[in-house]
């Protein structure tokens, strides 16, 4: 009768065994995953500083107002080879979709498709791209103040093409501190 008692002793804790076992077991699978996970996703990495001390130094230089360093910021101008002359390189980008807009007091419409011409390097056409949203919505607005009136004069495109540049310009002021745009062309124009 004793060896009848042991036995169930031992296959009650038998039981409680195993589960303690399976918790340890799960916990240490748990516990290699989420380590993993950090060490595949790069968590362990060492961490690269100079993005982040490069805009601590990007806000000193606004704190400060330094305007030497905030001209050596804006785009060059880019010059062309010439013996007699300072010449500069045109670049031109055209925006990419039409711009619509009904006239003043009219059932007319005018539609125009729109390019820029700088003499600055490429951070300019990035600007443009970056506020393209933005310019699109002031070219509509000076599309839109156009009368049936205005169209008959003769250098009307001139001027709007200068309006347009105009509040180009004043846009990219507004949130890159450069416009640098120095013409506006009209590369489709249709009023109907």
């Amino acid at each position: 009768m004793a060896d009848e008692e042991t036995e169930v002793e031992v296959k009650k804790k038998s039981p409680l065994v195993k589960i303690i076992l399976i918790a340890v077991v799960a916990i240490l699978v748990l516990a290699g995953t989420v380590v993993g996970t950090l060490f595949v996703t790069g968590f362990f990495d060492k961490k690269d500083t100079s993005a982040a001390e490069a805009q601590l130094k990007a806000l000193e230089l606004e704190a400060s107002g330094a305007k030497n360093a905030a001209s050596e910021a804006q785009p060059k101008k880019v010059t062309k080879d010439s013996p007699e002359l300072t010449r500069f390189e045109n670049h031109y980008m055209e925006l990419e979709k039409d711009l619509v807009a009904n006239l003043t007091n009219s059932r007319k419409v005018i539609q125009v498709k729109l390019a820029v011409m700088t003499h600055y390097d490429e951070r300019v056409f990035k600007n443009v791209k970056k506020h393209e949203f933005a310019l699109r919505s002031t070219a509509l607005d000076v599309m839109r103040l156009t009368t049936d009136a205005d169209l008959s004069q003769t250098d009307f495109r001139k001027k709007m093409a200068e309006k347009i540049r105009l509040e180009f310009n004043a846009v990219l002021e507004k949130y890159e501190d450069f416009g640098g745009i120095e013409e506006v062309f009209f590369t489709s124009f249709v009023v109907q």
